[in-house]
């Protein structure tokens, strides 16, 4: 290959990186303020079933656990395809 055809390569392929990578932006921040929202509706309805708030905030912890075990593996596929 040529490195005409090489740069020409990269800047065709520059707004489709970008959009993934804005995707990938977009999809962690919703990630994060959905387990928030979803780890205080369980806490809620855990309480609201007569379970005390500490047990019930350590059983939510897993909501937390998840994402992020979620973010760890994700991040470990990105950085092998590098």
């Amino acid at each position: 290959m040529s490195e005409a055809s090489t740069l020409t390569s990269v800047i065709r392929s520059t707004p489709y990186l970008i959009r993934m990578l804005l995707s990938l932006s977009w999809m962690y921040a919703t990630l994060g303020r959905r387990v928030r929202k979803t780890k205080r509706a369980f806490e809620e309805q855990l309480i609201l079933g007569g379970m005390a708030k500490n047990d019930a905030v350590r059983l939510s912890m897993c909501f937390d656990e998840l994402k992020n075990s979620m973010t760890q593996t994700l991040r470990q596929g990105i950085m092998r395809g590098l």
